[in-house]
């Protein structure tokens, strides 16, 4: 049975949802703050979490960035706001989807559903114990999710992590946007491309990449990117 955690300071919401929940077979509990719903990540280890932006004591953002730092759960935000620019602000910080209120506790179900049926990236891939890339400075551990470049680890998040396994694993291919939100998200997201550039952006500097002179992950102007070959292997 599906696990679901909801973080809403509106008692109704939470109602509705675990009503809703409950009925198509998930186990629903819910928190109204965001010490309490960190708190109850740890105790009931949900599949999904449903997260408000806005919080009593504390921000939705600063909640994500917590979960993402103890575990790659799926994550739908809510919010009252739903411009393009706040939906991508979303995804790159790590939500998985963006639903705004007032919605349908039926497509939140339906959206929480397909979650579940999304691969996580690498984990979908070749995540098996000896699935290790080293290429060239770079170590990529599928099985342990390790990075390491010039011998020091590099910190990356999941989706970060996914995302770079992805290209790394085929040194040399070009991958347009819409490819990487296929392969790190699952195919049939309907994601924002642009959410790419920012997540490699991210892994740029965490690698120590210059995009003007990089050593691993090269833009294909008007393509997508493309891991470069080692230097040893280059023509």
């Amino acid at each position: 049975m599906p696990r679901l955690l909801v973080i809403d300071d509106d008692a109704e919401v939470r109602g509705v949802i675990q009503a809703y929940g409950e009925s198509a077979g998930w186990t629903v509990a819910g928190a109204e703050t965001a010490a309490a719903g960190l708190a109850d990540l740890e105790e009931t280890e949900p599949d999904v979490i449903v997260l408000d932006i806005m919080l009593p004591d504390k921000s939705g953002w600063d909640v994500l960035a917590a979960i993402r730092r103890r575990s790659d759960v799926y994550v739908l935000m809510l919010t009252g706001r739903g411009t393009e620019a706040e939906r991508i602000l979303g995804l790159t910080r790590g939500a998985d989807d963006y639903l705004v209120k007032p919605f349908s506790p039926g497509e939140l179900l339906a959206r929480c559903q397909a979650l579940l049926r999304r691969p996580r990236g690498a984990a979908g891939t070749a995540a098996s114990a000896g699935d290790v890339l080293r290429l060239g400075s770079l170590v990529v551990d599928a099985g342990a999710r390790r990075v390491e470049v010039d011998g020091t680890p590099a910190e990356l998040t999941a989706l970060e992590f996914s995302l770079l396994h992805s290209l790394a694993r085929h040194p040399g291919r070009v991958f347009t946007r819409g490819q990487l939100v296929a392969a790190v998200w699952g195919d049939g997201y309907e994601g924002y491309e642009r959410v790419i550039d920012v997540h490699v952006g991210h892994i740029r500097k965490k690698l120590g990449d210059d995009p003007d002179a990089p050593r691993f992950i090269e833009t294909v102007r008007g393509v997508g990117y493309r891991f470069l070959p080692p230097a040893a292997e280059r023509p």
